[in-house]
């Protein structure tokens, strides 16, 4: 049964830092491209950011770039979404995806981010 699940999330003050993990199973971690996706309410949900298999090409939307940091630990089986600079525009709930033939989700982790 694959799992992903993700932690780190928490109300923060406009301008500070939180760190989100996202702890995989069922599934050779190693083999995935590991992403990030967020969805503020009332919104669709937005790719934030990806990292390859082999953590050799990693790429961000636009709106995050320069301030998140996507990174994985393959023998740990975690994904790992450093966040600097928080606006509340992040505010969202965020979610870890796994991606082969097929993607798997998370249940997400809550972002909040006051003003």
């Amino acid at each position: 049964q694959v799992q992903l699940v993700e932690s780190g999330g928490a109300l923060v003050q406009s301008g500070g830092s939180l760190r989100l993990s996202c702890v995989v199973s069922g599934l050779t971690f190693s083999n995935y491209l590991m992403s990030w996706y967020r969805q503020a309410p009332g919104k669709e949900r937005e790719w934030v950011a990806s990292c390859s298999s082999a953590n050799d090409h990693i790429n961000y939307a636009d709106s995050v770039k320069g301030r998140f940091t996507i990174s994985r630990n393959n023998p740990r089986y975690t994904l790992y979404l450093q966040m600097h600079s928080l606006k509340p525009e992040d505010t969202g709930m965020y979610y870890c995806v796994a991606t082969l033939s097929r993607s798997y989700w998370g249940q997400g982790t809550q972002v909040t981010v006051s003003s």
